[in-house]
């Protein structure tokens, strides 16, 4: 076990070690593929050999790209993140958004794996918006998206 070690994600995805930005994309994949999320909310890189926490701004990753894939079976929601895992949004890898109080500022995300979630950059959240639905949900009129059998709510149009 090494601790805490001054390595921190911004809310952009940017990795960052001791203040700089840690620009080789093979060593962001490598640390990526050994984050883990505990119990009380903190990140830590866990290899067989030590066990640091690290210090996330907001979700550890981003989702940077969506495609629509739509079939007869439905609309399926395929997201690529800024370290190039790709996942589809429904019931393993569900979409929530988060309302800032004080400003009313959407945060969009979507768990990428092990309670990671990645914040749906705003290009790819105003693509979300522009297909979703209206519906009604407990008295409410709702933006709701549909991926793989699974309803997501983007958003309320009762404050709008």
């Amino acid at each position: 076990m090494c601790g805490d070690i001054d390595i921190r994600i911004a809310r952009d995805g940017t990795w960052h070690y001791l203040g700089s930005p840690i620009g080789r994309r093979r060593l962001v994949k490598l640390f990526a593929s050994v984050l883990k999320r505990d119990e009380s909310g903190d990140f830590w890189l866990i290899t067989p050999a030590e066990m640091c926490r690290i210090k996330v701004d907001d979700a550890p990753f981003t989702a940077v790209e969506m495609k629509v894939d739509r079939n007869k079976h439905g609309q399926r929601l395929i997201f690529l993140s800024n370290i190039d895992e790709i996942v589809t949004a429904g019931p393993d890898h569900p979409i929530r958004v988060e309302i800032n109080s004080e400003t009313g500022e959407p945060s969009p995300y979507i768990t990428l794996r092990d309670g990671l979630e990645a914040l749906i950059v705003r290009s790819v959240f105003y693509e979300l918006v522009e297909i979703g639905e209206e519906r009604e949900l407990n008295g409410d009129t709702m933006l709701v998206v549909e991926s793989d059998g699974e309803f997501f709510e983007i958003g309320s149009l009762d404050d709008a």
